[in-house]
């Protein structure tokens, strides 16, 4: 029987025995106490401390969405992707956006920079372009990574973030400048996941069916308009609503105002790498537009929202490693260490199954593999073979590669990257402050000298040197920087 009379469906156990009553547990007699074969009851509670996997360390505060990316230019002449290779082709997609830095209940409208990573569910497999909001980030070497997330997490001795640690690493940390000062300017507060851009913040390889090679970068432009939070209005909005981001997104999408982002490329020819006046694999640098234009390629809209946050948000699981023919990996190097990092994680939090859940698994085509077995295996490969070569007609390689070959040369050992023309810490956090109209350099000034002025009264080393970092990106930027942290350190 799978019905009451009532027409409404028995609740079972996970094992599909009737519950008789889930209301009350059973006891030794009326008042005493339980009783161990009560399986519901234990059932039910041992699933209940099982029901959260580990939090992803960063970007742990996330919200996703449905939708579609839409093809609008020709793009063939630079790549072979498939789901890139005609106008007006459509491909599923699942965007998720985060914060980095803050735990899983912490709140969305706070200064940190937000995770955009999107899976495309191509029909040559899922493709995940791995993003922020800001198109430069803080380190450009994965060995420093770790050190970095550390000052940016709680204190393992007070328990609590640190300015000393955040700015003690900072300071030490140069190359961190460029993104600093974004951070800590208008943008670093977004007023909703809808209303900011994305940027694939890396360089990726773009490869042609002749063979040619690009080096790309994505840009996401947001079609609602850049808004932002002050940080007085922030700090209201993240108590009196934490959730703000992830609820403006849900609810949008629920009106139908269904939000949408230009997708457009930055495309340098590979020869131009190695002369290029800024080198174009460093994380810590952009590429200005007057040197390679963006072209629009695409439209990405989110249409539809999850059903279950735990099973589509937090067990989604993004790869930079995910790629299909036609694109490919640079030499940027702390690309080539989340290349591990990103999978190897999930392998950690979901399990060496994660990419067969519903979120992850390929939409568009079939994965099929000889890996077996694991935490979540669903016995999908019944009795076929599990290994390769085999004469069972098991799948087979397409001996071509996905990405174009990378020259290299010299001796192994640990280098600095290669330094260009105008490779300094420095030019581009000065070339971006520049930019800034008078209110603005006004409002980066006033947030980065309440931060700085957090730091211990006992060490006004960490402050100079941080400070000497943004004067040697712009005299005035250090002196109005210096006299406002004094101001506020008396």
């Amino acid at each position: 029987m799978t019905t009451q009379d009532g027409g409404r469906p028995l609740l079972t156990t996970e094992t599909g025995a009737p519950v008789a009553d889930n209301q009350n547990s059973e006891t030794a007699g009326r008042g005493g106490p339980l009783l161990v074969q009560d399986q519901q009851l234990f059932e039910k509670l041992a699933r209940f401390n099982r029901e959260r996997i580990p939090e992803r360390i960063v970007h742990a505060r996330g919200a996703g969405a449905y939708g579609t990316f839409t093809v609008t230019a020709d793009v063939t002449t630079y790549t072979r992707a498939a789901f890139l290779s005609e106008i007006g082709k459509q491909t599923e997609v699942f965007v998720r956006f985060s914060t980095v830095a803050g735990s899983l209940g912490s709140a969305d409208a706070v200064r940190d920079p937000r995770g955009f990573a999107i899976k495309f569910y191509t029909e040559e497999g899922n493709y995940d372009l791995i993003g922020n909001n800001t198109p430069i980030f803080f380190i450009k070497d994965p060995s420093k990574f770790p050190d970095f997330i550390h000052t940016q997490k709680r204190d393992p001795h007070t328990g609590s973030q640190e300015p000393d640690n955040v700015w003690d690493f900072w300071g030490l940390s140069p190359e961190s400048t460029h993104q600093v000062t974004w951070l800590f300017g208008d943008r670093g507060i977004p007023a909703s996941y809808r209303h900011m851009n994305g940027y694939s913040s890396h360089t990726y390889q773009w490869n042609n069916p002749a063979g040619e090679v690009f080096w790309v970068k994505y840009h996401f432009k947001t079609d609602q308009g850049i808004r932002n939070l002050d940080p007085a209005e922030a700090e209201i909005l993240a108590g009196k609503d934490p959730d703000s981001h992830q609820r403006d997104l849900r609810e949008a999408i629920e009106r139908g105002e269904y939000p949408s982002w230009t997708v457009q490329v930055q495309i340098m020819p590979a020869a131009d790498a190695a002369t290029y006046r800024f080198n174009p694999f460093d994380l810590t640098k952009v590429w200005p537009h007057e040197d390679y234009p963006p072209i629009e390629i695409g439209r990405l809209e989110l249409n539809r929202n999850p059903r279950n946050i735990f099973a589509e948000v937090e067990q989604s699981a993004f790869s930079p490693a995910h790629f299909v023919p036609g694109i490919g990996p640079s030499p940027d190097k702390m690309l080539q260490g989340r290349l591990f990092a990103y999978g190897d994680a999930h392998r950690y939090r979901v399990g060496i199954n994660a990419d067969q859940l519903p979120v992850n698994r390929p939409h568009a085509t079939e994965a099929r593999t000889y890996g077996r077995d694991g935490v979540l295996y669903d016995g999908r490969h019944s009795g076929s073979k599990n290994y390769e070569p085999n004469s069972f007609d098991g799948p087979v390689q397409t001996d071509r590669p996905l990405w174009a070959a990378t020259g290299v040369s010299g001796l192994t050992g640990n280098h600095t990257a290669p330094a260009h023309a105008q490779d300094d810490d420095f030019v581009q956090a000065g070339d971006l402050y520049r930019l800034m109209p008078q209110e603005e350099k006004e409002r980066l000034i006033n947030n980065l000298a309440i931060a700085l002025a957090g730091v211990s009264a006992d060490r006004d080393d960490i402050v100079e040197r941080a400070i000497d970092h943004f004067r040697r990106a712009d005299s005035d930027f250090g002196s109005r920087l210096e006299a406002g942290v004094k101001e506020r350190r008396r």
